[in-house]
């Protein structure tokens, strides 16, 4: 048995993640309260809202602790949610610029591994994070009242049109600041 000692990362495992996420564009989200039936059109509004508490979630102590073994620290969570964000928009490229197009596939258990969000460094990722939200805000904006009906489709075969892939994206970032890192 090993001990951690306070302020170090936990190496343990997270499980991958299963559970079909786009159940929330219909019926939202009991466990952070996201409701889907919201005005599209401020998604880049409410996405740059949550920008400092992303920010002082990773300044504040206990970035790197995980809560409990299996399940990512603050600093994992933003690390997927920068990701994320950069992952999503340039889907929302996609869907704008090409009809109907099918996104790579992109496993985050994997890249959490592979990047060692675990061991990256709180402050740098605190800009990063906060950069990609605006990046991704402003990439939301930018949508035309006749883009929102576009479509495009996961490698699974779930299809999206721009206005439920922005639901989809705001809750992802709503709910890790609200239910997992609690900021």
């Amino acid at each position: 048995m090993t001990t951690e000692r306070p302020g170090t990362p936990d190496s343990t495992p997270v499980p991958p993640e299963t559970k079909d996420w786009t159940v929330v564009l219909d019926r939202g989200c009991a466990d952070c309260g996201f409701d889907p039936r919201y005005d599209v059109t401020t998604t880049g509004e409410r996405v740059r809202a949550t920008v400092d508490r992303w920010v002082a979630v990773l300044d504040g102590p206990g970035a790197t602790d995980r809560p409990r073994p299996g399940t990512w620290s603050p600093l994992e969570y933003a690390c997927h949610v920068r990701d994320v964000c950069r992952i999503f928009r340039e889907r929302l490229r996609l869907m704008l610029d090409e009809e109907d197009p099918v996104f790579a596939d992109w496993d985050q258990d994997a890249a959490a591994v592979e990047q060692r969000y675990d061991l990256q460094d709180p402050y740098e990722v605190s800009g990063e994070v906060a950069q990609e939200l605006r990046a991704t805000a402003d990439a939301f904006d930018t949508v035309t009242e006749e883009q929102w009906a576009r479509t495009g489709r996961r490698g699974d075969g779930k299809d999206f049109t721009v206005a439920s892939f922005a639901v989809y994206f705001l809750h992802e970032v709503e709910h890790h600041l609200r239910f997992d890192v609690r900021g």
